[in-house]
């Protein structure tokens, strides 16, 4: 085991699944399986967006930040988790820690924005359908992504600060497969208690508010959707909320589990927890481009054309 005694540890040492060490080769197959569908989901997503005029739309744009956020989660967590589960890389460098701790914490609560400004964008499109282009213009799109990461990144760099400012000693063993605040400073000497309050007061505050006002406008479009007179009209606007409802569920449920155990979860078996924390960085960034594809008409007509198009450049 190994010990330290000094303000900033050179290197922890992250062990992966505690009490599923012997099945970190075979775990790891799974996980890159489902890396590589949120890699291909989310960039075709990009790209047909991208490559089609008909959906540069605000929902759409707000799909693309979406796949975008879920691109730089997966990309700044998995590949480590992978290297510690087949070829037993377990160190990583203090610096390394703290900047995936901040990708981590920071593009979580910028995506729970996200999806916040989608369910805003949802709400205009069914309650004034014809102002819904002049209210989500490019620019107030901008400005709400932009919004979004300020909040997202404002938020998460005190926490960093505050992590890098702690006192370290003892072992640099971090019972996890990545880095995630609460279990570095579990290994911190002296009063941890500002962490542990604004890591509960930031977390709470971003989903808490924004769990709020996704649950109001859900009411108010319900409320608009029963009032729409057309049968077909109401099936549609259901359709279209129902993915995005399903992609809220997919990232709330599992990321508010697995950081109120890491405080308060005792009862519960380390490897468990562990291995949810770890799904939920894969699941939803796998699940999203599915659901929106499956359930969005306009996203999966366009697919087949996408590659066929790229198919056709590539044989001419």
């Amino acid at each position: 085991m190994s010990h330290y005694n000094h303000s900033n540890p050179s290197t922890f040492i992250l062990k992966g699944i505690p009490g599923l060490e012997t099945s970190h080769f075979w775990i790891a197959f799974p996980f890159c399986i489902m890396y590589c569908i949120a890699l291909l989901g989310n960039l075709t997503i990009l790209l047909v967006i991208k490559s089609e005029p008909s959906l540069h739309l605000p929902m759409y744009y707000f799909l693309c930040m979406l796949a975008g956020i879920d691109l730089v989660l997966t990309t700044a967590t998995v590949p480590k988790i992978l290297s510690i589960f087949w070829f037993q890389s377990h160190r990583i460098c203090f610096h390394c820690y703290v900047v995936q701790m901040f990708f981590i914490h920071g593009f979580s609560a910028v995506e729970s924005g996200v999806l916040l400004a989608m369910a805003f964008d949802r709400y205009v499109a069914i309650s004034k359908p014809l102002h819904y282009t002049n209210m989500l213009t490019n620019s107030v799109i901008a400005k709400i992504g932009l919004a979004a990461v300020v909040r997202g990144i404002g938020l998460m760099t005190p926490l960093t600060c505050l992590v890098s400012s702690l006192h370290y000693c003892g072992s640099n063993i971090i019972s996890h497969s990545y880095c995630e605040h609460m279990a570095v400073v579990k290994l911190a000497c002296g009063d941890t208690t500002p962490n542990n309050i604004y890591g509960i007061t930031a977390a709470t505050f971003v989903v808490g508010s924004d769990s709020i006002f996704i649950t109001v406008s859900y009411i108010l479009i319900l409320r608009a959707v029963m009032n729409l007179s057309s049968k077909e009209a109401r099936l549609k606007s259901f359709g279209t909320c129902g993915s995005h409802v399903c992609v809220i569920l997919v990232f709330f449920i599992p990321g508010l589990f697995s950081f109120y155990t890491q405080r308060w979860g005792q009862h519960i078996p380390t490897y468990l927890h562990i291995l949810l924390a770890d799904l939920y960085l894969l699941v939803p960034p796998m699940l999203n481009p599915i659901i929106y594809g499956m359930k969005t008409k306009q996203i999966w007509e366009h697919v087949p054309r996408l590659f066929c198009q790229k198919r056709f450049e590539t044989g001419s």
